[in-house]
C-alpha cells in the first residue's frame, strides 16, 4: 500500500499509462482536425484542377495519328498525354512514337484571360523554348518557338475526345492527333 502511495505522490495521481479523459479526447479532436484539413485541402486542389482554363484536359490521354516529315513522307504514330492542371497553371508532357520517329514534348503553362504563356522542351532533340497563344476550355492555339524552330500548335478538347494538330517549319512538318481518356 505504501508503494502505491509513494507511487501516486511521484506521479501526481496520474501513471502515463493512463492518461486522463481529457488528454484522449483532445488527442482525438487534434487528429480530426488534422484530417479535416488534409481532405480540405486535397478537395480544394481538386476544385483548383476542375475550375480552371485547363480543367478540360486534366488527365492522362491516348491515341494515335501520322506524322508527316521534311521529305513529305508520313508515318503512324500512338500518342501518350499527361495533363495536369492547377488553377490558371498546367504541366503536360506528350510523347509520340512511330518505328522510326519519336518525340518527346513537355510544357509548363499558364492562362491570365484567354492569353497563354509558357515554356516547353522536346527530350529527344533536346531542343526547348517558348510558347504563347490564346483559348480557354480546353481549346487552345499556341506558337511554340526556338532558335530556328517555329510550330503552331492547336488542341481541341471536347469531353474525353482530344485532338492536337501541329505545324512547324523544320524536319518535322507536322503531326495530326486523334485522343481519348
Amino acid at each position: 500500500m505504501e508503494h502505491l502511495q509513494a507511487y501516486r505522490a511521484a506521479g501526481d495521481g496520474k501513471h502515463r499509462a493512463n492518461k486522463p479523459v481529457e488528454a484522449r479526447a483532445r488527442n482525438r479532436r487534434l487528429l480530426t482536425a488534422a484530417a479535416v484539413l488534409f481532405a480540405a485541402a486535397f478537395a480544394n486542389t481538386e476544385s483548383n484542377a476542375q475550375s480552371g482554363p485547363f480543367a478540360p484536359m486534366a488527365g492522362s490521354w491516348s491515341g494515335s495519328g501520322t506524322v508527316t516529315l521534311d521529305d513529305g513522307s508520313t508515318e503512324r504514330i500512338r500518342c501518350r498525354a499527361k495533363y495536369a492542371p492547377i488553377g490558371p497553371t498546367m504541366e503536360m508532357s506528350l510523347t509520340c512514337a512511330s518505328d522510326a520517329y519519336k518525340f518527346n514534348l513537355a510544357a509548363s503553362v499558364k492562362a491570365e484571360g484567354s492569353a497563354i504563356t509558357g515554356s516547353w522542351s522536346e527530350a529527344s532533340r533536346n531542343i526547348s523554348g517558348s510558347l504563347q497563344g490564346r483559348g480557354g476550355g480546353g481549346n487552345f492555339e499556341v506558337v511554340a518557338s526556338a532558335a530556328g524552330f517555329n510550330a503552331n500548335i492547336a488542341l481541341k478538347t471536347s469531353g474525353n475526345r482530344q485532338t492536337v494538330t501541329m505545324r512547324a517549319d523544320s524536319q518535322f512538318r507536322g503531326a495530326n492527333i486523334s485522343m481519348s481518356k
